[in-house]
């Protein structure tokens, strides 16, 4: 989660100089490269006949939804603020277990996914004049993320880390190139700053997700996931210390309501199993 907040850095300092698209395709097609060579070193295929199965064809579609959306909100909107949006990643999945794959969540676990649901308006204030639609960049982002983790939980189990990885990159590829299409701006040439902060975003990016993918596959879920909301301690410590971002109240009380309803969902997850 440290090294996910540090990507996070790398990639909205390079917006200040690159065009969003720029950033994804750059970023996309590192990471991408990197896990072919970790597939390959493996003697691992890059390409077996579950990589174009239904839950994979779903997965890529919410990564290229929730990259895109998310790397727009840190270009252009607080990273103290993105980061604390994102953490309302587990309650969503949560609520898309019951609704899509039938688990049970009783009315306890439901009324913590509403109340970490309220955390996150309470952090736009829609209806008020601190509201900015760009706010909503990091929700749409947060919803494609969620939509990818419950894929990735009907994806085929042959599919390796490195190839989940490779995939998962070339997704940001795609991302990149429609978004600057659609955007019509011209690619600009990198600089050695910012050549230097792609490379890290690139670096971290490919290490957090092998940390994460690692930690999900070999210790029990109820164990892991809560670590993951340390995310929005090291977002917002970033944020402030390296951006001069300032935190509101509102901010505080927010983040406090998601946090609260994600640790108790993930403790009586633990409890009645």
């Amino acid at each position: 989660m440290a090294i996910f907040a540090i990507e996070d850095a790398f990639v909205k300092a390079a917006s200040v100089t690159l065009p969003v698209g720029q950033i994804l395709i750059i970023f996309g097609l590192g990471g991408a490269v990197v896990f072919a060579v970790l597939a390959r070193l493996n003697k691992e295929p890059l390409f077996i006949k579950d990589v174009i199965s239904p839950p994979m064809r779903i997965r890529v579609v919410f990564e290229i939804i929730g990259r895109l959306f998310y790397v727009l909100a840190i270009a252009m909107t607080p990273l103290s603020s993105a980061t604390v949006i994102l953490q309302a990643t587990p309650l969503v999945v949560v609520a898309g277990a019951a609704l899509v794959f039938g688990e049970k969540v009783g009315w306890r676990r439901w009324s913590a996914i509403f109340i970490g649901l309220v955390g996150v308006i309470i952090i736009i204030q829609p209806g008020t004049d601190s509201f900015s639609m760009l706010s909503v960049l990091a929700i749409i982002g947060m919803i494609g993320f969620a939509g990818r983790d419950l894929a990735s939980r009907a994806a085929p189990a042959t599919l390796s880390t490195s190839l989940l990885g490779l995939y998962g990159f070339l997704s940001i590829v795609i991302s990149g190139v429609m978004f600057a299409i659609w955007q019509g701006s011209s690619f600009v040439s990198l600089d050695i700053k910012t050549f230097f902060y792609l490379l890290g975003a690139i670096t971290a990016g490919v290490a957090a997700y092998a940390c994460l993918m690692k930690a999900m596959r070999t210790g029990e879920v109820s164990a892991v996931t809560p670590f993951r909301y340390t995310r929005l301690l090291f977002g917002i410590t970033i944020g402030v210390v390296l951006f001069g971002e300032s935190l509101s109240s509102t901010m505080l009380l927010g983040s406090g309501l998601i946090v609260v309803s994600g640790l108790f969902i993930m403790w009586r997850r633990k409890s009645v199993g």
